[in-house]
C-alpha cells in the first residue's frame, strides 16, 4: 500500500473513533452490561457496541483487509500477513470502574508489521494516530502535534508499569535503563504517553494478545521510538494465537 492510502485510511477513522468514544462514555453513563468471557476476563456492552462500530467503518473504508479483533472470532484461525488488528476497548477494568485510561484501537499490519495505527482515550479526549516512518501526531483542536521530537533529561527518566509490583526482571531492566520513578497504567495510552516523552520506558513479560499493542507499536515506532523484545528481536505480528513475546518501549533508542 502507498503512504497516501494508508494516511487517507487514518484520517477517515478519527471521526469513527471519535464517535465510537462518545457512544463508549455514553454507555458507560447508562451504566454498563458486564459478562466474563471463556478466559476469564470481563466484557461489557460497550466493547461489543464500540467493535461494531469499528469493524463496520473498516470493511467500508478498506474492504479488501481482513480485520482480526478481540471481541470476535472471525480470521482468527488464517494465516494472515496484512490484516487489521483491533482492540475495541483496551483497559476494561478501568473502563467499567469509571476511570479514564481505557483506549480504542486499531493497528494496521502490513507484511507482519505495524505500519499504521490510531489510538483514542475518550475520557481523556486524547487521540494519537500514525501511518508511516517518522509519521506519529497527537491531534489537539484539529491541529496534528508532530511526536517525533523529543528532548530527554537523561537524570529522570520516568517508567509506566503494568502492576505495582515490579517482577525482578522489570526491576533489573529499569536499573539498566536509570529509571527514576515509575507509575500504573494499564492500557495501550502508555505507548503514546512514551511516544510524546511524557514518560520513557516500558517493561513487560510476555502476556496479553497483539491487539493490545499493534496501534500504539506503530505509533511509538513512528514517533522515533522502539519496540523489541527483551532480547532486543523485532516483535512481528499473526503469531499463532496472536500472543505476545516479552516487551520493551523506550521514547528514543537513544535510551
Amino acid at each position: 500500500m502507498e503512504i497516501e492510502e494508508i494516511e487517507k485510511i487514518i484520517k477517515n477513522l478519527t471521526q469513527v473513533f471519535f464517535d465510537a468514544g462518545d457512544l463508549s462514555i455514553e454507555l458507560r453513563n447508562k451504566g454498563l452490561k458486564k459478562h466474563i468471557k471463556k478466559d476469564k476476563t470481563p466484557v461489557t456492552n460497550g466493547d461489543i457496541e464500540v467493535n461494531n462500530i469499528i469493524l463496520n467503518n473498516l470493511k467500508r473504508i478498506s474492504p479488501t483487509i481482513p480485520i482480526v479483533s478481540e471481541e470476535t472470532l472471525e480470521n482468527k484461525n488464517l494465516d494472515l500477513s496484512t490484516f487489521w488488528l483491533v482492540d475495541p476497548i483496551d483497559g476494561t477494568y478501568d473502563y467499567i470502574n469509571n476511570r479514564d485510561e481505557f483506549t480504542l484501537n486499531a493497528g494496521l499490519i502490513i507484511n507482519k508489521v505495524a505500519v499504521a495505527g490510531i489510538i483514542y482515550a475518550p475520557a481523556k479526549n486524547r487521540m494519537f494516530y500514525s501511518y508511516g516512518n517518522n509519521i506519529s501526531y497527537e491531534l489537539k483542536d484539529n491541529n496534528e502535534k508532530v511526536l517525533n521530537n523529543k528532548n530527554i533529561d537523561m537524570n529522570n527518566i520516568k517508567a509506566v508499569s503494568y502492576s505495582d509490583n515490579l517482577k525482578t526482571e522489570i526491576i533489573e531492566i529499569h536499573k539498566k535503563l536509570r529509571v527514576k520513578e515509575y507509575i500504573k497504567m494499564k492500557s495501550s495510552l502508555k505507548f503514546c504517553v512514551i511516544a510524546t516523552g511524557e514518560f520513557h520506558v516500558y517493561a513487560a513479560e510476555p502476556r496479553a494478545s497483539e491487539w493490545d499493542i499493534a496501534a500504539g507499536h506503530a505509533i511509538l515506532k513512528n514517533s522515533g521510538g522502539t519496540i523489541t523484545d527483551f532480547d532486543g528481536n523485532e516483535i512481528l505480528y499473526g503469531k499463532i494465537g496472536f500472543k505476545n513475546p516479552s516487551i520493551i518501549l523506550k521514547s528514543t533508542a537513544d535510551l
